[in-house]
C-alpha cells in the first residue's frame, strides 16, 4: 500500500494519492510512517530525477501537487499524533517581483521534504519577511526574484534583517532565475539553490549540520 502512494507521487496522480493515503490510514499506517516512507521518499527520488535531467519542471510539478494532496489527507492526523515538522521555511518573492512559479514548486518540495513551510506570496517587503520571522521563528527563510531589476531587493531584504537585528535568527536561502551562487556570497545568503529540488536537498542537509 506504502509502495503505491510512492508511485503514485512520482506518476503526479493526484486522485490515486489521496486515495491511497486514505487506505492507509483506514488499514492502520500510522500517519507518520505514511510521510516517512512513501511520500518524502517519493519526492527525494523526483529531486534526484530532476537533477539528473531525467524529468523536467511540468513532471515536477505534477508530482509536487499530488503530494500536496496526499499530504492534505494527512495533516489532520500527523497534528493529531504529534508528529512535529523537521523544520520550519518562510518563504516569499521579494518586493516588485509578481512571480510565483518558482516559489510555489520551492514550498511544495519542501513540504514534501517534511518542512512547514509559511507562504508569504509575491511582492513581499522587507518589514512582511521580519513580522514573519518574529512570528514563526522560522528556520529558513527563502526569498524569490525572477526579474534582474527585482535581485536588488534580495540585499535590501537581507540588509533590512541586519538593521532590526534578526539576522542572526535564521538563515537565510535565495534562488532565481537570475540568482547564482556569486550573487548569493556578495549579498550574504547563506544558502544559494539553482532549483526546487536543490533548495528541499540543502535545506535538509543544512538541518543535519545545525
Amino acid at each position: 500500500m506504502l509502495n503505491s502512494i510512492y508511485d503514485n507521487v512520482i506518476k503526479g496522480d493526484l486522485e490515486s494519492v489521496k486515495e491511497g493515503v486514505t487506505q492507509a490510514l483506514a488499514a492502520g499506517h500510522g500517519s507518520s510512517d505514511i510521510l516517512n516512507t512513501a511520500m518524502i521518499p517519493a519526492m527525494q527520488e523526483v529531486g534526484r530525477r530532476f537533477e539528473n535531467e531525467e524529468c523536467y519542471i511540468p513532471e515536477m510539478l505534477i508530482s509536487a501537487r499530488a503530494m500536496h494532496g496526499g499530504l492534505e489527507v494527512l495533516r489532520p492526523h500527523l497534528a493529531k499524533a504529534d508528529v512535529e515538522p523537521v523544520g520550519k521555511v518562510v518563504l516569499g518573492t521579494v518586493k516588485g517581483d509578481l512571480h510565483d512559479i518558482g516559489k510555489n514548486l520551492v514550498g511544495m518540495l519542501l513540504e514534501g521534504a517534511g518542512f512547514d513551510v509559511v507562504d508569504l506570496g509575491v511582492n513581499v517587503s522587507p518589514e512582511k519577511f521580519i513580522e514573519a520571522i518574529r512570528q514563526h521563528k522560522p528556520d529558513f527563510v527563502g526569498l524569490s526574484a525572477l526579474l534582474t531589476t527585482t535581485i536588488p531587493a534580495m540585499q535590501a531584504t537581507i540588509d533590512a534583517f541586519k538593521d532590526v537585528g534578526v539576522r542572526d535568527q535564521t538563515i537565510v536561502m535565495v534562488g532565481g532565475a537570475p540568482v547564482n551562487q556569486a550573487f548569493a556570497d556578495k549579498i550574504g545568503a547563506d544558502i544559494y539553490a539553482p532549483n526546487a529540488a536543490s533548495a528541499a536537498k540543502k535545506a535538509r542537509a543544512m538541518l543535519k549540520r545545525i
